[in-house]
């Protein structure tokens, strides 16, 4: 068993584990870690537990100290030097230019290393905008290009649900999203209704994915023949998932039509039939075209 805490470097960011053996740390407090990139400063947001040897993946780095008043001054410190490095790399960005957009900019803890994070439609030659930058920060430089929902978690925004980026607020890793989830949840297939303000689309998608999946395989398909638990068939016209309810289409001993509501638990079918995956995959290939090329448009 080896004891760990949970330590996020940015409010938003991913949860990275460190070894806590000599440490009792709380939740809430901030720490001096060593990772990949050197020495880091960040907040506990998982306090001491055990885990298994066997969970864990790579080798755990330790905590090096509880932050002290003069860390969180030397943090606060980087936040200042970094928006000034921020403003620098532009004026650099646009003394050479380049076709790249700047996104965010900060220094390590032990201001070994300066990062940078840009966006750009393709390959950037950044060769001799590196040199100009270490020449004036007289340290490591690290141009890093992200992608555009890499570039949306760290802006932020309002959604077209009214509320803050998901991904800004508590998603602390993308998880990926399909057409296939909007179908399935009978949403409308135009790209600009259910992309968010990356361009991609909405992570949400995958919130209540599980749960129409599963209410969809107790609904029968429309177009289906169905028979109620009276005796009486008909054909579906239209089904309420969340609702589980199916309105019939029947025909009375007239011969007379009349559409009928039924609780799905009154009727009797088979279990739903999915489609055939042969049709399902170029249907969704051509819902996939349309997105990207409604994404080229507004490039």
């Amino acid at each position: 068993m080896a004891k760990v805490i949970g330590v996020r470097f940015r409010d938003n960011g991913k949860i990275y584990y460190f070894s806590s053996e000599q440490f009792e740390v709380e939740v809430g407090q901030n720490v001096i870690v060593e990772t990949a990139r050197g020495v880091e400063y960040g907040r506990v947001v998982l306090g001491n537990r055990e885990i298994h040897d066997e969970k864990i993946i790579s080798t755990l780095k330790p905590v090096i100290r509880i932050a002290t008043e003069d860390d969180d001054k030397i943090q606060a410190n980087n936040k200042i030097k970094s928006k000034e490095a921020y403003g620098i790399c532009l004026e650099k960005i646009k003394k050479h230019e380049l076709e790249m957009k700047l996104i965010d900019c900060e220094y390590t803890f032990d201001n070994n290393k300066v990062l940078f994070y840009f966006t750009a439609d393709g390959r950037i030659d950044f060769r001799e905008l590196v040199k100009d930058l270490a020449s004036v920060f007289k340290t490591r430089i690290e141009l890093r290009q992200i992608g555009v929902r890499d570039e949306t978690k760290i802006k932020g925004g309002i959604g077209i649900c009214g509320r803050s980026l998901c991904c800004n607020t508590f998603l602390s890793e993308f998880v990926p999203v399909s057409i296939k989830m909007a179908k399935e949840q009978n949403l409308s297939l135009n790209p600009t209704k259910i992309s968010g303000v990356c361009g991609r689309l909405m992570c949400c998608l995958k919130n209540e994915q599980d749960t129409y999946e599963y209410l969809n395989s107790k609904l029968p398909n429309v177009g289906d023949e169905v028979k109620t638990s009276t005796g009486v068939k008909g054909i579906v016209q239209e089904v309420s998932v969340l609702r589980q309810r199916v309105k019939l289409l029947v025909t009375d001993e007239k011969g007379e039509k009349e559409l009928i509501d039924y609780k799905v638990d009154d009727l009797v079918f088979r279990p739903r039939k999915r489609r055939e995956k042969v049709k399902m995959d170029d249907e969704l290939k051509k819902l996939e075209a349309m997105e990207k090329k409604e994404r080229k448009s507004k490039l």
